[in-house]
């Protein structure tokens, strides 16, 4: 019998292949860190987080020729695997992890793979204060449910989230999301920052949904989903006549083309992992558990 893996309800991996995925994640990572070298884990990550490690490699390896002066290798342990089963590819899986680094939030990662005989790769990183984790909708085999981008049982379909997200930044109004850090909190910062002494800061926000950056969502015990996506942010800073643009440090600098005279504008990776609930719930609002950007380039005039 002749099994199609693109058309059959299969499970993404077994949870031995897990663990193995994400040790020689940690184990390029670390080589990489160590040498800045981006080449050394490039085939173990894809999407947001090879975004942002490639250009923090970049950066340091500019500033360092002879590799990360301050290096303490990434250790994650205690690592809990939710496996979806579904059909077709990507197929992907979560690590929730403790990690040696980022205090005493969870390391939660997101590896996917487009096709048995290719590498399971990151492609999403966030930090998540202990406790924040779901429970996750598991059937008689311990197997998760992968909810597709275009539900519609959900406040908001996964695959709309990254436009519901960007919009909400740019309005700062809405119901879709609830009150934090990196929702009303984040607002908050950037109106602050928007207008200093001698300086005008400005942003856009777009969404990030294609390819390697489509979100991924898995659905919890409740009926929802937790949900990650990207997003693709700009911020430039503007001087005004007789003042200058405050000095960047080494690592902006070193990703940066043009000469900064004026101002500077800053292109900026960032990928989040939010609890979606389900429409049928009394609270629609969306809540962000957590996001890590990076920037990838900037600009000088």
């Amino acid at each position: 019998m002749v099994v199609h893996g693109e058309r059959e309800v299969l499970p993404a991996t077994t949870k031995a292949e897990a663990a193995k995925a994400l040790q020689q994640f940690t184990a390029a990572y670390n080589k990489a860190d160590k040498a800045y070298d981006s080449s050394l884990d490039s085939a173990h990550v894809s999407g947001a987080l090879s975004a942002i490690d490639a250009a923090r490699l970049k950066a340091g390896a500019k500033n360092n020729p002879g590799g990360n002066p301050s290096h303490t290798p990434l250790e994650l342990s205690d690592a809990k695997f939710t496996i979806p089963k579904k059909a077709g590819w990507p197929r992907w899986f979560v690590a929730d992890t403790a990690g040696n680094k980022g205090g005493d939030a969870r390391w939660v990662l997101v590896f996917t793979r487009d096709g048995l005989n290719e590498t399971w790769q990151a492609s999403y990183l966030t930090l998540v204060a202990r406790g924040d984790m779901p429970k996750f909708k598991l059937d008689g085999d311990g197997w998760a449910e992968a909810v597709p981008a275009n539900s519609t049982d959900l406040a908001v379909a996964p695959g709309t989230l990254s436009k519901d997200y960007t919009s909400y930044l740019k309005s700062g109004s809405g119901a879709a999301f609830a009150d934090g850090a990196q929702t009303s909190g984040w607002i908050a910062k950037r109106k602050k920052d928007a207008q200093k002494p001698g300086l005008a800061t400005q942003y856009i926000d777009e969404p990030l949904n294609d390819g390697d950056y489509a979100p991924l969502a898995l659905r919890t015990e409740d009926g929802g989903a937790l949900v990650f996506f990207t997003s693709h942010h700009y911020v430039k800073q503007t001087a005004y006549p007789g003042s200058s643009i405050p000095a960047q440090s080494a690592d902006v600098l070193a990703l940066t083309t043009g000469e900064i005279k004026q101002s500077i504008t800053m292109d900026i990776i960032s990928n989040q992992v939010a609890l979606d609930p389900p429409k049928s719930g009394g609270d629609q609002k969306v809540s962000v558990l957590g996001r890590i950007q990076g920037l990838t380039s900037a600009e000088g005039s």
